[in-house]
C-alpha cells in the first residue's frame, strides 16, 4: 500500500512578512444532514468530543475540530489514520437518519499562515473583514481566496488555517506567498 502523503509534501514560507505552511496530512469527513438532529449532534460529540457549531463557527480541541459548512454540512477535522473508523461509527449511529458521511481527506490541502501580519495576508485575498473587530478565535468562512474556493478560520489571535481543494495547492501557496512578501505589510492590522 502507498503512503499518503500531502499535496506539496509540507512546503514551507518563512522568508516574508507571515510565514506560509502545507499543513501534514489532516483526516477531513464531510457529514451532511438536517443539522438540528439530536442523533446527529450526538454522533458528532461522541465521535469527536466536539458540539455541532453555530453559523460561521469552528469547535476545535486538539486534534479535533467541527467546521459549520453550511445548513447541512459540517466538516469534521481528525487525526489521518482516524478517518475510516469515525465514519464507521457515525455510519452505526446514523444507520436511520438521511446522512451522508464521506471521507475527504485527500481531496483537500490545508495551510497555515502565522505571524503578526497574517490577517494583512488573509486581507489582501479573501473578501472577509479579518480585523481583530470582526474576525476572532472560532470564526470560520467559507469563500473565495482570489480565483478558488476555500474555507478558513483563525485559531489564535496571528495564526489562520485554510482549507482548499487539493487540486489548487500549488495555486493557493503561491497566492498565500505573494501575498506574504517582504514589504508587502499594508498597515492596517
Amino acid at each position: 500500500m502507498s503512503k499518503a502523503v500531502t499535496a506539496l509534501n509540507g512546503v514551507r514560507f518563512t522568508d516574508g512578512i507571515a510565514d506560509v505552511a502545507e499543513l501534514p496530512m489532516q483526516g477531513m469527513i464531510t457529514l451532511r444532514g438536517d443539522l438540528s438532529m439530536a442523533v446527529l449532534k450526538k454522533a458528532v460529540k461522541s465521535n469527536t468530543g466536539l458540539a455541532v457549531p453555530d453559523q460561521g463557527q469552528v469547535a476545535q480541541d486538539g486534534a479535533f475540530a467541527v467546521a459549520w459548512m453550511s445548513p447541512d454540512e459540517v466538516l469534521i477535522l481528525c487525526p489521518y489514520g482516524d478517518v475510516q473508523g469515525i465514519i464507521a461509527k457515525l455510519d452505526k449511529a446514523l444507520i436511520k437518519a438521511h446522512v451522508l458521511a464521506v471521507d475527504v481527506s485527500d481531496a483537500r490541502a490545508l495551510f497555515q499562515i502565522a505571524g503578526v501580519h497574517a490577517r494583512a495576508v488573509m486581507a489582501k485575498l479573501a473578501p472577509v473583514d479579518v480585523s481583530e473587530r470582526s474576525f476572532q478565535p472560532g470564526m470560520f468562512r467559507r469563500t473565495r481566496m482570489a480565483q478558488t474556493a476555500a474555507a478558513f478560520w483563525i485559531a489564535d489571535t496571528d495564526t489562520f488555517h485554510i482549507i482548499c481543494f487539493r487540486s489548487q495547492a500549488r495555486y493557493m501557496f503561491d497566492l498565500l506567498c505573494v501575498a506574504a512578501q517582504k514589504g508587502s505589510e499594508v498597515g492596517r492590522f
